[in-house]
């Protein structure tokens, strides 16, 4: 028999092979199928198509996007008929865009994938890589999880919770970029959260101070999210008392629930004490303070004291603060130079040009007769008291 391939064969055979035709798929085709997988295998994993909504993770957010989008596009329609297994192109769409004022690679565009061909041998293109943005935001969104050691925090929840019902405890809205710090309680999203740890801080590329946060919440989870995404939803949130601080109720002239123009959320009094070589200060080192306000970080403030007239051109060091919240700075500051004007230290020094300049704000006063000045703010019995120079001592 003569030797024949299998093609001669089934010839003989009368068999009749038909021409398998491989259908061809533009680059644009190729790319809305990709697309698509990504949302069939968000399927197989979760059991549901994906969802809007703030809440969600950004990944399924745009896949939720993209899909409103290929149900819009009859081309993708047509295109995805065959790979659609589990009915997910028959949904309703969300009309996001009027589909009739895009053409079809404007429409593309808006689901994230470009009408032009990518060279894929190109080096200079990335690829599974996320934007900036996509990891911006998948940063901000912080899973609460269970706070494993709560009970070491429902003690503080729990004095909270009665202050609110006793009136001790006042609700304040929360300002747009105010301040954050450990020790701190909001209200958000109908639960009392609590600022337990403030992690490395560190600026970001417009300035703004940022970090990683541990809050505790009462329903005894945590959370590990950004201080600039904390600030963010308190801002935003602000149905009834959401979005809000919690603020032990303090009397007196400088605290109220009254906001004016020169409210501090949070504010520090910080006293500081001149390593200057100064003869007259060297003597009276441990007499001299000063007595300064701050909404920031007292680091901060006292950063470059020695090249500062302010600071008697010599570095500081902290030797109190006091921790307040919704006080009046002009109001605070104008009680401390009432109340120890006649002790304030007159002294006048060259600043680095040679002029001379007389700082405010130190005082010959002794630390612990500072300290009952705070309590007695904090107390509202301030404004029954001045200061005797010659006793050292308020009366």
């Amino acid at each position: 028999m003569v030797d024949m391939n299998d093609d001669d064969l089934l010839d003989a055979l009368g068999v009749e092979v038909p021409t398998l035709k491989t259908a061809a798929r533009t680059p644009r085709e190729e790319r809305i199928i990709a697309g698509f997988e990504d949302i069939q295998r968000f399927y197989q994993t979760h059991g549901r198509a994906p969802l809007h909504g703030e809440d969600r993770d950004i990944f399924e957010r745009l896949y939720a996007v993209r899909l409103d989008q290929l149900r819009k596009l009859p081309e993708a329609q047509t295109l995805l008929a065959g790979l659609d297994n589990h009915g997910l192109m028959s949904g309703t769409a969300v009309a996001a865009i009027n589909v009739d004022d895009l053409d079809g690679d404007a429409l593309l565009a808006e689901l994230g994938i470009s009408s032009e061909p990518v060279d894929q041998d190109d080096i200079t293109v990335l690829r599974h890589v996320r934007s900036s943005a996509a990891i911006k935001a998948a940063e901000e969104i912080a899973a609460r999880n269970p706070c494993k050691d709560f009970e070491s925090f429902k003690p503080l929840f729990e004095e909270v919770e009665a202050g609110l019902k006793q009136k001790l405890w006042i609700t304040k809205p929360f300002g747009k970029n105010a301040s954050i710090e450990v020790g701190d309680f909001f209200i958000l999203s109908g639960l009392i959260a609590y600022v337990a740890e403030v992690g490395d801080t560190y600026k970001t590329p417009n300035a703004e101070t940022n970090g990683r946060l541990r809050v505790i919440y009462s329903n005894e989870t945590e959370s590990d999210l950004l201080l600039r995404s904390l600030q963010r939803a308190l801002y935003k949130d602000s149905e009834g008392r959401a979005g809000s601080r919690l603020i032990k109720v303090d009397s007196g002239p400088l605290f109220s629930d009254m906001a004016e123009p020169d409210d501090i959320e949070t504010g520090t009094i910080y006293v500081l004490r001149s390593q200057s070589s100064h003869p007259f200060v060297a003597e009276h080192r441990e007499l001299i303070h000063k007595i300064g306000v701050t909404g920031g970080k007292v680091e901060t403030r006292i950063a470059g004291a020695d090249k500062d007239a302010t600071y008697l051109l010599a570095d500081v060091e902290v030797v109190a603060t006091y921790k307040l919240h919704n006080l009046n700075r002009s109001r605070l500051e104008s009680i401390f130079h009432r109340l120890f004007g006649a002790a304030q230290l007159d002294l006048t020094i060259e600043d680095r040009f040679g002029n001379p300049v007389k700082p405010r704000e130190w005082f010959l006063v002794p630390l612990q007769v500072i300290d009952e000045a705070v309590e007695r703010i904090r107390d509202g019995s301030i404004t029954g008291v001045t200061y005797d120079p010659t006793l050292a001592r308020l009366v």
